[in-house]
């Protein structure tokens, strides 16, 4: 009964083979093989239009070189206060930048609010030096807590970016659970809401440390070879991350696996609602599950084998706890089993 993160699980058995099928043989390395190339053409198709793609190993290196490639001295970046590149990221996007400062905004659930935006960049005057200058905005689609921008809210907050001249990053480590969600095409909530560069994550939804780096720009990624390959995530048999993504994007593989984790999710916390032992702390729309459990429930599980994470709360959000109340994340993935679910509700019901 895993649910302690969609980074714990396996590999789907189609990446596997992918991976098996490139072990004989030689092919040019450093990204030139014929597969690196005909991955690349395979995501102007899914974006529909020429972008520039580039491998790399984690979705922290995919956040830190994408900001990187904007960087200017003194620079500024605006992201919710609570997103990955704030909490989870060991100060790699400053450390690639040279120093860029992560400008943390609020908002609710994991959402930058648009006047926390509006009055962040007012704040920043053209040729002021002392305060330094806008270099990116950073959205994360989902968010850290299960929630989605609808694409009236990323309209608003692109346009505000593009009104003060700087790009939009979107951290999309869970990119396919909303997708699936909203229902959308790659560029839909992508370029044709206004977002510049993306970090498409594969790596918590089947693959084996395959990230994607995706500029729909390519003037936008000119120093951006040598960035990657100076932060150490130019692999040299770059082929075995292609051949990953040529099977996670062929037949939709990506989307049915992500629809998969959506939907043990649904199931969760349908079954979790059901019981009197736990609330819903918050909704949740793709395949992370927040909720309320009753302390002795959760040990009960725990000593059962179900692993999952106490969780802080959101900052600004109120929560009502319960004396024996705790926090907790459950996250589902394209592995888990509805037996898996209805196990850990039934020891966590008794």
């Amino acid at each position: 009964m895993q649910f302690a993160s969609d980074n714990w699980s396996g590999a789907a058995p189609e990446i596997v083979e992918a991976i098996a099928r490139q072990a004989a043989g030689h092919a040019d390395a450093y990204g030139t093989s014929a597969l690196d190339r005909a991955v690349e053409d395979r995501f102007n198709a899914l974006f529909e239009r020429e972008v520039a793609v580039f491998f790399v190993g984690t979705g922290t290196a995919c956040n830190a070189l994408a900001l990187a490639a904007v960087a200017k001295p003194g620079g500024a970046i605006f992201c919710h206060r609570e997103s990955h590149i704030v909490e989870d990221e060991c100060g790699a996007v400053e450390f690639h930048t040279s120093g860029a400062r992560l400008m943390q905004l609020d908002g609710t659930l994991g959402k930058i609010a648009p006047a926390e935006l509006e009055d962040a960049l007012r704040r920043f005057q053209p040729g002021f030096v002392h305060a330094g200058q806008p270099i990116a905005l950073s959205v994360t689609q989902a968010t850290e807590v299960g929630t989605i921008y609808r694409d009236a809210e990323l309209d608003l907050l692109c346009s505000l970016a593009r009104g003060s001249g700087i790009p939009v990053h979107m951290d999309g480590a869970r990119f396919a659970n909303a997708l699936v969600r909203l229902g959308r095409t790659p560029a839909e909530m992508t370029w044709k809401r206004g977002v510049d560069i993306l970090s498409f994550g594969a790596t918590k939804n089947g693959c084996v440390s395959a990230e994607a780096l995706v500029f729909f720009d390519p003037q936008m990624a000119s120093e951006l070879p040598f960035l990657r390959k100076r932060a150490g995530h130019l692999f040299s048999k770059t082929r075995f991350i292609a051949a990953q993504f040529e099977a996670h994007l062929a037949g939709d593989l990506w989307l049915d696996l992500a629809r998969h984790a959506n939907r043990m999710a649904e199931r969760l916390r349908q079954g979790l609602a059901a019981t009197d032992k736990a609330r819903l702390a918050w909704t949740s729309e793709t395949n992370e599950t927040f909720a309320l459990l009753d302390r002795k429930a959760a040990e009960r599980a725990r000593a059962a084998g179900a692993v999952f994470l106490d969780w802080n709360r959101p900052h600004g959000l109120k929560l009502d706890f319960g004396e024996n109340e705790i926090l907790v994340r459950l996250v589902t993935n394209f592995q888990t089993g509805e037996d898996e679910i209805d196990r850990f509700l039934e020891i966590f019901g008794a």
